[in-house]
């Protein structure tokens, strides 16, 4: 049976291990040293070369090769052992599926045996964040005092999930995702000693559907060289289930045209050619991600055709910053929504929608937004005045335009679609307040749905509340921290509460509430609500 690709390209020596250098050179310098922590945690991505690198330190400290330097060699008797899997004094543990107590003290008892074959008895950990707090604990002790001949290597993906007892005991090493460039030309080595006929282009959009895991880039390239035939970018496409650059362009410009029709129109024809939703959700992320960046001046690490780039100053320049974050957000959570989503459709569908409210400076909530009607078509930024309008038709009296359906000044200017956003997305920002680590998180939530933003002045959000109550409770300097962590998770800015007392935010009391008593001090003062009456 032919070996997987990623088997059988995986590193067997330090110079092999691809976007690691940091970490490799650290390692080869203590084993040259002969100076080797008893224990080392390697922490990142997926992917990334974690499991490989504690395979080849196993390797080096075991190597026969009388030069430490020059470990592992991959040819002394102990190095062929690791690489066919059978050198007795290496230990590989699965964390997940080894997470109990028991599993651990099993290991205490025989980490005390000499080792069998080297010099060393290496004991990889993988996945150590699926270990249970009774087993982490179980392992402290021998983690802080091991044997001299053992030495411990656990690997996670979720490095906040360890311990800091067991942080402090082991020697930490970040591994970082692999940089574009590096990917692309790795995987053009494989492909020219492969003997397979992939074309530079099909291999660019492997690197960037991997995100920077190198395992998942030579997976899909072990599937593209499958078909049989030469893989060019059309065909890497059908395969993947990734949609064309154009047609997310096409869907971009749709956007900002305010052409409803035409955006969604595009949308299911990239759907019915094949394409993957959430791929074509992350393709659009991926795309305004360049935007965003060329706006902010950092065009050169958009790694994408000159002529692309080009496109995206063109489009950088017909959104405001606030309204395209927003966008961004709503279509990243597309991207997630369409795995559970009846309609693998329709998150994308709502996300496109959401994305016209946003550049159009509405809000979401609004069913038939007059102005998109008066002004289809215009670029984003033009705003109708009401002298541009239609006159409304008169019967008895002249009709006063609705603020509704003639967008503000304010509205126009990115701090106006800031405000619009905030005002849009209140009740969600009532549910990131409870995400937020404190223990006045769920209090806050309480009074964030209790009040109403009133306006936006520069970098402060004043806050409406129906009484001082409220209001002074809301004013503590730990509630106001709580409500702009939330603010600067769904805004993405830094931004200050500050609250009043207004009028317009007390509610209305129900027909048969007797004004002078505590169910109406509850209603007007407390914004509480009457849900029976009896």
């Amino acid at each position: 049976m032919t070996q997987a690709l990623y088997l059988k390209w995986r590193p067997r020596r330090w110079e092999e291990v691809v976007g690691q250098q940091h970490i490799i050179q650290t390692l080869r310098n203590a084993v040259a040293a002969e100076r080797v922590a008893h224990a080392y945690l390697f922490a990142g991505p997926r992917g990334t070369g974690k499991t490989t690198t504690a395979r080849l330190l196993a390797k080096a400290v075991n190597c026969l090769h009388e030069d430490p330097a020059q470990r592992p060699c991959d040819a002394c008797e102990h190095c062929q052992a690791v690489n066919d899997g059978r050198f007795l004094d290496l230990i590989e543990i699965d964390a997940a599926s080894n997470t109990s107590v028991d599993d651990v003290r099993a290991l205490r008892e025989k980490i005390n045996f000499a080792p069998s074959q080297g010099k060393y008895k290496v004991y990889i950990i993988d996945e150590v964040h699926m270990l249970s707090t009774a087993a982490f604990n179980a392992l402290l002790k021998t983690l802080e005092e091991p044997p001299p001949h053992a030495i411990f290597i656990l690997a996670t993906t979720e490095i906040h999930k360890i311990p800091a007892t067991v942080l402090s005991r082991c020697q930490r090493h970040e591994f970082r995702r692999i940089p574009h460039q590096e990917m692309v030309d790795y995987l053009q080595k494989m492909v020219e000693a492969e003997a397979l006929h992939v074309t530079p282009e099909a291999l660019a959009l492997v690197a960037r559907q991997s995100t920077g895991c190198l395992r998942d880039a030579i997976s899909l390239l072990d599937q593209l060289a499958s078909t049989g035939q030469d893989v060019n970018l059309e065909t890497a496409r059908a395969v993947l289930g990734t949609a064309d650059n154009q047609a997310v362009a096409e869907v971009i410009e749709a956007l900002l045209e305010g052409e409803a029709g035409a955006g969604l129109e595009r949308i299911h024809r990239t759907l019915d050619s094949g394409s993957d939703p959430r791929q074509f959700a992350r393709q659009v992320v991926e795309y305004l991600r360049g935007v965003l960046l060329v706006q902010w001046g950092n065009a050169a690490q958009v790694d994408v055709p000159a002529e692309q780039r080009v496109q995206m100053a063109r489009h950088a320049a017909k959104c405001s910053r606030p309204a395209l974050l927003q966008v961004i957000r709503a279509f990243n959570e597309a991207a997630s929504e369409t795995r559970t989503a009846w309609q693998p459709a329709l998150p994308l569908e709502m996300a496109f929608l959401d994305a016209l409210n946003a550049f159009a400076g509405e809000s979401p909530s609004q069913e038939a937004p007059p102005a998109r009607q008066v002004g289809a078509g215009l670029p984003s930024g033009r705003q109708v005045s009401p002298k541009d309008a239609a006159p409304p038709k008169r019967e008895s009296a002249p009709a006063t335009p609705s603020r509704a359906a003639v967008p503000s000044a304010a509205a126009a200017s990115p701090q106006g679609a800031l405000f619009h956003q905030i005002v849009s997305q209140w009740k969600r920002l009532v549910k990131l307040a409870l995400d937020v680590d404190s223990p006045v998180a769920s209090p806050v939530s309480g009074l964030l749905n209790s009040g109403k933003p009133l306006k936006l002045e520069g970098e402060v959000l004043v806050v409406g509340y129906p009484s001082d109550v409220l209001r002074e409770r809301m004013a503590d300097p730990e509630y106001a921290g709580v409500a702009e962590q939330a603010l600067r998770a769904l805004t993405g800015q830094k931004l200050r509460v500050e609250c009043v007392v207004s009028a317009s935010t007390r509610k209305e009391l129900p027909a048969g509430v007797n004004s002078d008593g505590m169910v109406a001090t509850a209603v007007r003062d407390l914004g509480g609500e009457v849900v029976d009456m009896q």
